[in-house]
C-alpha cells in the first residue's frame, strides 16, 4: 500500500484515508474507538491530527518509515510533518533501545495490538523522554497488515 505523505490540511481533509484506517483498525481490534466520543461525527481526521495524545503510524516495509505523525507527535519529537513522514520509526529510539523495540514490533504484529507498552524515545535535539501505557495495533486494510499505528499521552522528560 502506498501511503500519500502530504500534510494534513483542509485540501486533503486532514489524510482521511489515514485517519479512517487508524480508527477504524483500533475500533476492530480493540473493540474501543481512539477518540474518547467514538469520533463518529464525520471529523475524525481533524480531531486525529489535533488530538491531545501523540498518534503516529508506520508502513509495513522491512525497515518500516512513519506516514502519520498528528500534532502533539510533531510537537514531541520536535520534527514538522515532512521530517517525521521520512523518518524511519527505528530512528525514534536510540540505537540501544532499538532490539527492545523490534521485539514490540514482533509481538503486536503476532497479537495485532498491545496496550501496555513503555519505553524511551528520542527526539530530534537528543532530548530522551519515557513513554508509558502506549497502546500499538496493526494497521489492517482489506484483510491484510498495513502498518502498525501507536497511541499515548503519558510521557515524562529524561535527564
Amino acid at each position: 500500500m502506498e501511503f500519500d505523505r502530504g500534510e494534513p490540511d483542509e485540501g486533503n481533509g486532514f489524510q482521511a484515508a489515514h485517519a479512517e484506517l487508524i480508527a477504524s483498525s483500533h475500533l476492530r481490534l480493540l473493540r474501543r474507538p481512539l477518540l474518547p466520543d467514538g469520533g463518529d461525527d464525520g471529523d475524525t481526521a481533524r480531531r486525529l491530527y489535533h488530538a491531545p495524545f501523540v498518534i503516529l503510524a508506520h508502513d509495513a516495509a522491512p525497515d518500516p518509515v512513519f506516514f502519520y505523525a498528528n500534532l502533539a507527535a510533531q510537537e514531541l519529537f520536535e520534527m514538522s510533518w515532512q521530517e517525521m513522514v521520512r523518518l524511519p520509526s527505528r530512528q525514534s529510539a536510540e540505537p540501544l533501545a532499538r532490539e527492545e523495540r523490534q521485539r514490540l514490533l514482533a509481538r503486536v504484529a503476532r497479537q495485532d495490538y498491545i496496550d501496555d507498552y513503555a519505553g524511551v524515545r528520542i527526539a530530534s535535539s537528543g532530548r530522551r523522554f519515557r513513554i508509558a501505557g502506549a497502546t500499538v495495533w496493526n494497521l489492517i486494510d482489506a484483510g491484510r497488515t498495513v502498518g502498525q499505528a501507536a497511541a499515548f499521552g503519558d510521557w515524562i522528560a529524561l535527564a
